[in-house]
């Protein structure tokens, strides 16, 4: 299953006034990155996917419908998933967006690569 476009469109409104942001397809789904870091994406399970950091983990998850990410059976400590029930309205999404990029903003821009290159042209819409 291919992510949710309207996810991925709500998600590039809410991030338009930030600097630095690239989308890339990964994991199935399409994944917003900011200085290089990946801060969240529209996942192909029909939620979301946020980053938050091992410290930001134990109050996302009291949140509903968030649970901790497992690839490979083993739970990824700062990789939350919200269902698509907690991203329904603006305000959820809006929050859950604010935790992601409160993260990867404390991480020092990535050398190389996209970051240094500077951010994507948007792709036209078709």
């Amino acid at each position: 299953m291919a992510y949710d476009p309207e996810l991925a469109e709500r998600l590039r409104e809410q991030l338009a006034e930030v600097d630095n942001v690239t989308e890339k397809r990964m994991f199935g789904g399409l994944a917003f990155l900011v200085n290089g870091h990946l801060a969240m994406s529209a996942s192909r399970h029909g939620g979301m996917m946020v980053r938050v950091g091992a410290g930001g983990s134990d109050e996302a998850l009291s949140r509903p419908h968030a649970r901790l990410i497992e690839m490979r059976g083993r739970p990824m400590t700062g990789w939350i998933f919200v269902e698509h029930e907690g991203v329904r309205t603006k305000r959820q999404l809006q929050s859950w967006v604010r935790r992601g990029l409160k993260f990867v903003h404390s991480l020092p821009p990535k050398r190389g690569g996209a970051a240094a290159r500077g951010p994507r042209p948007a792709r036209e819409r078709r």
